[in-house]
């Protein structure tokens, strides 16, 4: 059993075949945006480094490191799903039976999570696009370009957030179900 196999309240939920293929790839997409943050600190260092050592402050290395910070975060949202490290409120849940836990998981994911993965991808889309069409860039002298490229990371972002979702729910149907173990 690996430690994603079972989540914070103990229960180990089966694999299915489409949860295999979905969380070895969100894993490793999580794994490599990981090196992001990485690439953040040293944005950081180097900018806190030009600006109080030589006096030389950048507005592009400024806007990098939040560009980079929103990159990790929304990347991190599938893969911290897909771990099952994301925040949950259990004070009720925790001293119920396992399988009630899973059904209150399965119908909390259907009409909370869905919804509103559904709604930011619903308008996403045409954020992105009015970003593209405009040629949207930084406000700001010396800013970065290309600021409907961090847009579209939105949807993608998003995308993910589904497909982790969508391996979690075959797996808690299968553990409801008496799927494969």
């Amino acid at each position: 059993m690996r430690p994603w196999d079972t989540d914070l309240t103990g229960i180990e939920l089966p694999e299915t075949r489409f949860s295999r293929v979905v969380d070895q790839a969100l894993t490793v997409i999580g794994r490599a945006a990981s090196w992001l943050w990485v690439v953040l600190l040293a944005v950081i260092v180097v900018n806190v480094t030009l600006r109080y050592v030589f006096r030389e402050g950048r507005i592009e290395l400024e806007e990098l490191q939040w560009h980079l910070n929103a990159l990790a975060f929304l990347i991190a949202m599938a893969y911290a799903y897909r771990v099952d490290a994301h925040i949950r409120i259990d004070l009720v849940s925790v001293r119920l039976r396992p399988r009630l836990q899973v059904w209150i998981e399965l119908y909390s994911t259907l009409l909370l999570l869905l919804p509103f993965i559904a709604v930011v991808l619903w308008f996403s889309f045409p954020f992105v696009a009015h970003s593209w069409s405009a040629s949207e860039i930084s406000s700001s002298p010396g800013g970065l370009p290309f600021r409907w490229l961090l847009k579209a990371v939105i949807p993608v972002a998003f995308a993910l957030l589904l497909l982790a979702v969508a391996s979690r729910l075959t797996r808690m149907w299968a553990y409801l179900t008496g799927g494969p173990r």
